[in-house]
């Protein structure tokens, strides 16, 4: 099983942009959350959210291309590797998100980007972030707008879940991590 140790070596070797590693950290927070709620092992899923986009930063135009081997080379579990190839589904694989793993991958990976963008604009960052805020932001497709909406709520819709609800439980797994993903906030109490 892929540990978040691992995954951290791993990425960390590859992914040297900001930005990158910021949502690196986020998927990492949003995917502990959700394994939370299906009772599911936390670490392990942070893990597969902090790899998520291994290829990502050598090979934009290829993500995803440039994965499964290498990660089975490195030694990372094929239901891991699956779950990492099952994210872009539709998009760059066809590898169609089937465990609530896979399911919850694809959804919030676009999701934590709304969540970051929002949390950047508030005095209190991501502290306090209310769900219903979130919403207006997700229904203004002008605000984060390289957030895919409809791939958020497919995911969604592949987990039975209100993408308000899977906001909530990504919004208060990424609070945790508040200050690693420089959503701390100044502290002024502005939702």
């Amino acid at each position: 099983m892929l540990t978040l140790e691992r995954a951290k070596e791993l990425n960390d070797a590859v992914v040297t942009e900001e930005h990158l590693r910021i949502h690196a950290l986020n998927v990492m927070a949003a995917m502990g959350a959700m394994a939370e709620h299906f009772g599911e092992d936390r670490e392990h899923w942070m893990a597969v959210g902090y790899l998520h986009d291994y290829d990502y930063q050598q090979y934009p135009e290829e993500h995803l291309q440039h994965t499964e081997q290498p990660l089975l080379d490195a030694g990372v579990d094929p239901e891991d590797v699956r779950a990492i190839m099952a994210h872009g589904y539709g998009i760059c694989t066809d590898v169609e998100p089937l465990t609530n793993m896979e399911k919850s991958l694809f959804a919030v990976d676009e999701l934590t980007g709304i969540i970051q963008a929002y949390g950047r604009l508030r005095d209190d960052g991501i502290i306090g972030m209310q769900p219903k805020g979130f919403m207006k932001r997700f229904k203004d497709k002008r605000f984060a707008a390289k957030c895919d909406r409809e791939i958020i709520k497919k995911g969604c819709d592949m987990l039975g879940m209100e993408v308000r609800d899977v906001a909530e439980i990504c919004i208060r797994g990424m609070e945790e991590h508040a200050g690693e993903i420089g959503l701390a906030g100044s502290g002024a109490g502005q939702d």
